[in-house]
């Protein structure tokens, strides 16, 4: 019975691996995406600082596609999610970190920092990888507060989609769309903030990239 499990598992990631992969970059190659508010964000990465990237679990779709070829290193959970979302993105210079909130961070939040240190780019998931849904972790914010580097927010919808009744209402949007990328504004966390001013702040910027989620959503008429 575990070798059946075994052989179906590795038969999945294979799938996924092949057709899979050559799905999604059809799928996204279908697409016409526009960007707004890069602009400030653009200029921190042409003077080589440092950026952290945060964006939802459920707005995850179009990233391994939209940032490609950049170099960025992902902090990607262990779970089946995750695997799936390195399948797709493999071949695309992705340096994957594999860690979750759920699992030992020691290693992985010591990997971060050196990457923040040498002017890299990080990808955080801050309700990842299980939720609630869109309530934001304080990872990101601590990151940003023991290295200096900036926090970008970032969000993207469709003209037409398809929202999931799952945890994080995962947005898809069909083949043939356009498609709207979003930057929110970039932002630091006060080293010396703790305790209710921290969960204030907290507070404040999950509002923020509720908001930025829903500029992206009634970018195209308010669908």
């Amino acid at each position: 019975m575990m070798g059946s499990m075994a052989l179906g598992r590795r038969t999945r990631l294979f799938l996924i691996g092949t057709v899979g992969k050559l799905a999604y970059r059809l799928w996204m190659w279908s697409t016409r995406i526009t960007v707004e508010g890069e602009e400030p964000y653009r200029l921190l990465r042409d003077q080589r600082k440092a950026v952290i990237l945060m964006v939802w679990h459920g707005r995850l779709f179009i990233t391994p596609f939209f940032f490609r070829n950049r170099g960025i290193m992902p902090m990607i959970s262990p779970s089946g999610d995750g695997e799936l979302l390195v399948r797709l993105a493999s071949g695309w210079g992705y340096k994957f970190l594999r860690g979750s909130g759920s699992h030992s961070m020691l290693k992985a939040w010591a990997t971060l920092k050196d990457e923040l240190a040498q002017g890299g780019e990080v990808v955080i998931v801050p309700d990842g990888p299980k939720g609630p849904g869109r309530e934001m972790k304080p990872g990101a914010l601590k990151l940003s507060q023991v290295t200096g580097a900036p926090i970008v927010p970032f969000s993207f919808s469709a003209a037409q989609r398809k929202i999931f009744g799952s945890w994080d209402g995962f947005l898809l949007p069909w083949p043939f769309q356009r498609l709207v990328a979003i930057y929110g504004e970039p932002f630091t966390v006060d080293p010396g903030l703790k305790d209710e001013a921290f969960e204030q702040v907290r507070l404040r910027i999950e509002n923020l990239l509720r908001e930025l989620d829903e500029r992206a959503d009634h970018y195209f008429g308010g669908l």
